[in-house]
């Protein structure tokens, strides 16, 4: 019996989060492709940035999600890597050209070409829907193999939380005897955290929140600094090697000239956290830049490349992410919770739809 593609979609952008049941048209199967029945799907910021407009005005309906988790049911005639019944990962794309030098040099995530896994559109006009659903299609490049010893409703949140900062952490050298600082221990934080420590950095964790301190600490940062302070970043004059950002908002008070003070000589400050379009970074001066010689940058999620390392790195170290489970049913109210940050540290939606 085919598989029916069915979503919790938002239909009216006034009430983002009044989520309902709907069939949706799949994306043509192609000989690359490889169609998923999902059994669990991730809640990330970036869902609430698109369902509530922030990022720009979106396609309606639409089934957000993108950090899928699920079985293989159908594999396109050229797919080699996997058959039916292999349990398998979605993250935040779906689709690539392929041919591009950034595709072929396993940069595929910065594709001109990419096709996000929701909110995108194909030549032929589907429109890609995601993981808060039964059933995706995506390229056998996107697609990825969860090892038997990582339990499904933990791997869901690594295909995009877990990857997009895994990827500049890599990129950058973290590793034994560097220091790294992570802004934001939100659902990427938290995980910024946990490979920064199972990759052998010495970890400076920094927020605003009380509440979250004592979680920090048993999720192994070495340090846990309270932005709330005043002057908390002087002791960290030229400290940190690597500075990731995984804010969503920045607003006109956050002082990012004192973070980027605590950067070594030629260290990076790498922000992976997308706010709204309204929103932008804080303004910055030569001055802030030229003295350490310190570097602005961004990552953009990450390849499959990066991907495959990352569940090696979660397997053969036992990490395990801090979640919490709800029914799909139940999508609006997580996403609510976490526009108001009250998830510790990350929502995965169980499949419940018949």
């Amino acid at each position: 019996m085919p598989l029916q593609f069915k979503g919790y979609a938002m239909t009216d952008p006034s009430n983002w989060h009044d989520l309902k049941v709907i069939e949706f048209k799949p994306k043509t199967f192609e000989a690359e492709d490889v169609e998923i029945a999902i059994t669990h799907c991730g809640v990330c910021g970036s869902d609430v940035h698109t369902l509530t407009q922030g990022w720009g005005e979106s396609k309606l309906p639409l089934v957000v999600g993108h950090e899928i988790v699920g079985t293989v049911t159908r594999v396109g005639d050229n797919v080699k890597e996997f058959k039916v019944g292999d349990r398998v990962g979605v993250g935040a794309q779906r689709g690539s050209c392929l041919g591009c030098r950034e595709c072929n040099d396993d940069y595929e995530n910065y594709c001109p070409k990419s096709i996000n896994t929701y909110n995108a559109e194909y030549e032929d006009g589907v429109v890609a829907q995601g993981g808060y659903a039964t059933a995706i299609r995506a390229q056998e490049r996107f697609v990825f193999p969860i090892p038997d010893e990582i339990e499904s409703r933990h791997a869901a949140s690594m295909m995009c939380a877990g990857l997009t900062v895994y990827s500049p952490l890599k990129t950058h050298g973290a590793g034994p005897g560097k220091k790294v600082g992570i802004m934001g221990i939100g659902g990427l934080g938290h995980y910024a955290i946990l490979w920064a420590k199972a990759m052998g950095a010495e970890v400076y964790a920094f927020t605003h929140d009380d509440s979250k301190m004592e979680d920090i600490k048993k999720m192994g940062a070495d340090h846990v600094i309270n932005t709330g302070k005043k002057d908390f970043h002087k002791d960290l004059t030229r400290t940190l090697d690597i500075l990731l950002s995984t804010r969503d908002v920045f607003g006109d008070d956050l002082p990012l000239g004192n973070y980027l003070s605590m950067l070594y000589i030629h260290g990076c400050f790498i922000t992976v956290g997308l706010p709204d379009s309204g929103d932008p970074l804080p303004t910055l001066h030569a001055f802030d830049l030229v003295p350490s010689g310190c570097m602005l940058g961004g990552s953009k999620i990450g390849s499959k490349k990066e991907c495959l390392e990352m569940l090696e790195l979660a397997r053969s170290k036992d990490i395990k992410p801090w979640i919490e489970e709800l029914p799909m049913r139940e999508a609006g109210t997580a996403l609510q919770k976490l526009k108001a940050n009250h998830v510790r540290y990350r929502y995965v939606l169980t499949q419940d739809i018949d």
